[in-house]
């Protein structure tokens, strides 16, 4: 994780460029980088072999379970975070593990196809882990902003513009929960791989190109499937990894997540049930930056009346990837949904 310089500018810059349009060709790439696509090419490849950079599919909820997920803060015996979080991290329905200072020794977020699971992992399966004291959860609402929205800011507007025309159209998040085999067979793949061409889909899920073809502009469009560039903040220059629980009065809470969602920190912020109101998870270069979060940002919005603060220390897990010092793993689990096998 300290090795922050194995990325120079003209990596970070592809980088942006990647979260802009994911799955643009590397020509179009290259073009409004001012670079060959040859280079571009061996650029990205250097990143994927090293395990430092993955374009993924950031799936919607109605695809993955039939609830939302869930924040969880877990207090441990001492000496027994780490040990906690990598068997929490092992957990299929557990997409995000990390050890933290502040409100407990470990966060993580769960998310299970049924209700029923969630009830038992809650109940049971986290409580009987060895070193687990305690478990805290509060249910997701909704997100105000998730981590396909969050941007490395190093292009001009002109190379934002021509990336912007590149990038898939979507609309609006389809709300319906009935999907078919081929949808789901298609989502799985894209989400291990978010630049997959029609061609490998169809090889991988036993369907004709043109057939994966409209599946997979099916699902981009409805934004069922959001195609992101998975990479750990630390080696993109932001060392330091927070999650604020907020506390708003009622009135307050809309405004405050929609807020928070537009802080250029923000990686994930979500309304929820508990005794927060509002989840900010975000990403600072330095200790300034969280402290203008905390002193001047949220001190500026109305309604909050309390906010607690956890330090990311270690990343275990990060939508369903293991990390090790920052790298990717690969792997996955895989729920059923409806009968159907799909994506977790």
């Amino acid at each position: 994780m300290r090795e922050t310089s194995r990325l120079d500018d003209a990596d970070l810059d592809l980088v942006a460029a990647l979260q802009v349009a994911p799955r643009a060709p590397l020509s179009a790439l290259a073009e409004v980088l001012g670079a060959s696509a040859s280079t571009v090419g061996r650029r990205l490849t250097r990143l994927e072999d090293e395990r430092l950079l993955r374009v993924i599919g950031q799936v919607e909820w109605p695809m993955l379970a039939e609830g939302h997920p869930m924040h969880v803060w877990v207090a441990t015996a001492p000496g027994q975070a780490r040990e906690v979080a990598r068997h929490l991290s092992e957990l299929p329905e557990v997409p995000f593990v990390a050890t933290t200072t502040g409100r407990s020794d470990v966060y993580c977020s769960l998310h299970a196809a049924r209700r029923s699971r969630a009830r038992e992992l809650l109940m049971a399966d986290i409580p009987s882990v060895p070193g687990v004291r305690s478990a805290h959860s509060e249910l997701v609402l909704r997100a105000a902003t998730k981590s396909d929205a969050w941007r490395l800011h190093r292009l001009d507007e002109d190379q934002l513009s021509a990336l912007r025309a590149l990038a898939d159209p979507r609309d609006e998040p389809a709300g319906t929960a009935e999907f078919s085999a081929d949808e789901l067979r298609a989502v799985e793949l894209l989400r291990r791989g978010g630049r997959a061409s029609a061609a490998e889909v169809a090889r991988a899920a036993g369907i004709s190109q043109s057939t994966a073809y409209r599946l997979i502009q099916s699902l981009l469009r409805r934004g069922l499937v959001r195609p992101r560039v998975e990479i750990e903040p630390v080696f993109l220059g932001y060392a330091l990894e927070v999650v604020v629980a907020v506390q708003a009065a009622p009135g307050a809470i809309q405004e405050v997540a929609d807020t928070l969602a537009r802080h250029p920190s923000a990686r994930y912020v979500s309304m929820v049930a508990g005794t927060s109101a509002v989840i900010h998870h975000g990403v600072f270069r330095d200790e300034e930056g969280l402290a203008g979060l905390l002193t001047s940002d949220l001190a500026s919005l109305p309604g909050i009346t309390a906010c607690e603060v956890s330090v990311v220390l270690d990343v275990l897990r990060r939508y369903w990837i293991t990390r090790e010092d920052g790298r990717l793993h690969t792997g996955g689990g895989r729920v059923v949904r409806d009968g159907v096998s799909g994506p977790m």
